[in-house]
């Protein structure tokens, strides 16, 4: 029985670390407002925890409050203790750096609410918030800190001095023109075209661009090495018959894998081609949401091929595939020890999914088919598709955790961007500055953004708790 959990808010980081998410793990959909039911004597539950000591927690800055509330909720249920044991009694050791990308729709645990907030005031709490500034409390309760000092990924000495300052918007105009001279068009990294870097994952900041760049990318591959592109189509149901409206069914498959519980409406493959897996398959085999691979081949049934297309994007001659069986994954961080019936090591398939997600038409189809007033826009879909994402271009939030050979990044920031994790998660992907490409010129300024007010002070109040911390336990220290 295993005494100890290790848990990360993302599945690419749970890849990473051999872990799982904390949605999985606590038994809930990703962006999903249900709750979990759950009530004393639920015996999975309790199964799940009973030997359960100690939890590990990693890229904290990613977790929101609201979640560790439901974590909170869920095991002081499993181990039948007082809620007010913080954690259900249970262990949580934090790894992280709040410097790095906050959590998605939720508060960040180094959220100050002494702060004046942006969003518009009321006297009363809402029980979100409350819930809030309880797991707040629990935070404030942490009382032991150990700051790791020494730097495991960067190994380039200059580089790291400039991640360093970068950290606290204190660049200088030395960083700068060191920074310039990795842009593409300078004499180090002259085309993208050329090997290391046609090779090298795009870091992007949208899920649109992502997906616009991976598009192209298989496109491109599939015409140099001679063949159409080849599309999975996703097949979607409504109150359990098919989506037959011609516009509304191009309409859902053009939609980000973003909104659809991360199941693409057209994913094109290309043999080679890196795919990210976005559905947790079998987790005791390390088949799990965010698991790198490449795809080898797919099975399918061949009268479903059709050249009818579906959407602008793809050329002419592209193949839509409406019934494919499975993709053939090549995964080397399976844990599949034994070599499948007929199948090359590593070699995984990967078979359909389904899950379902709401969708406003009335925000997707153009206005002559807009429903009337009075009748429903909301629909339920649920789809049946490969639980798989292109990774030529990933965005810079799925790359937070990963340590990259090469890649290719932008810092020409959206508008609103005001984190300074858009900059320093990018920059930090990678081992040394040679490995490195900056796709366009960019403004000094983007090096000078600074922590927030709450990072600042939750950094100064854990660099205080790690020196009380080399006090109390001065012999582990020496």
């Amino acid at each position: 029985m295993k005494m100890t959990r290790k848990l990360v808010p993302t599945g690419i980081a749970a890849a990473e670390i051999d872990g799982m998410t904390i949605h999985s793990f606590l038994g809930e959909q990703r962006n999903s407002g249900k709750p979990r039911t759950i009530k004393p004597g639920d015996s999975k539950l309790e199964k799940e925890w009973r030997s359960v000591e100690y939890v590990l927690i990693d890229e904290m800055s990613m977790v929101g409050l609201t979640l560790l509330a439901k974590f909170n909720r869920i095991i002081s249920t499993a181990k039948h203790v007082d809620p007010q044991v913080p954690f259900g009694g249970v262990n949580i050791i934090f790894f992280g750096d709040y410097l790095q990308y906050r959590p998605v729709y939720d508060a960040p645990l180094h959220t100050d609410f002494s702060l004046p907030s942006k969003k518009k005031s009321s006297k009363l709490s809402t029980e979100k918030e409350i819930q809030q500034r309880v797991v707040r409390c629990l935070i404030l309760q942490i009382n032991c800190v150990v700051k790791l000092t020494q730097h495991m990924r960067t190994e380039d000495l200059r580089y790291l001095q400039l991640l360093d300052r970068l950290r606290h918007g204190q660049c200088n105009y030395d960083d700068y023109e060191l920074l310039q001279t990795r842009v593409v068009g300078q004499p180090s990294i002259e085309s993208l075209h050329d090997s290391p870097w046609n090779k090298a994952p795009i870091l992007v900041f949208r899920n649109e661009v992502r997906t616009q760049l991976n598009n192209k990318a298989a496109i491109h591959n599939a015409t140099q090495i001679g063949h159409p592109p080849m599309i999975c189509v996703a097949q979607d149901t409504c109150n359990g018959k098919p989506v037959e409206d011609p516009i509304l069914v191009k309409r859902l498959l053009a939609l980000s894998d973003s909104k659809t519980e991360h199941l693409p409406g057209l994913l094109p493959f290309v043999p080679g081609m890196p795919v990210i897996l976005t559905q947790n398959i079998a987790t005791e085999l390390g088949l799990i949401n965010g698991i790198n691979g490449i795809f080898r081949q797919l099975v399918y049934h061949e009268e479903s091929v059709s050249t009818e297309s579906l959407s602008e994007i793809f050329p002419n001659n592209t193949q839509y595939i409406r019934r494919p069986i499975y993709a053939l994954i090549e995964i080397t961080k399976s844990k599949i020890e034994c070599k499948l019936e007929d199948l090359q090591p590593k070699l995984i398939p990967i078979p359909l999914v389904e899950q379902t997600f709401r969708v406003d038409v009335a925000d997707i189809l153009p206005k002559d088919k807009k429903p009337k007033s009075n009748q429903k826009t909301i629909l339920s879909i649920k789809r049946s598709a490969l639980p798989l994402v292109p990774a030529y271009c990933i965005t810079t939030h799925k790359s937070q955790g990963q340590t990259l050979n090469k890649v290719v990044i932008d810092l020409k920031l959206p508008n609103e961007t005001d984190d300074i994790a858009a900059v320093y998660v990018p920059l930090s992907r990678v081992k040394r500055l040679v490995d490195l490409a900056i796709l366009r010129p960019f403004d000094y300024k983007v090096l000078l953004m600074k922590p927030n007010k709450s990072q600042v002070a939750e950094m100064e109040r854990l660099d205080q708790l790690y020196t009380n911390t080399q006090r109390r336990f001065s012999e582990w220290f020496q």
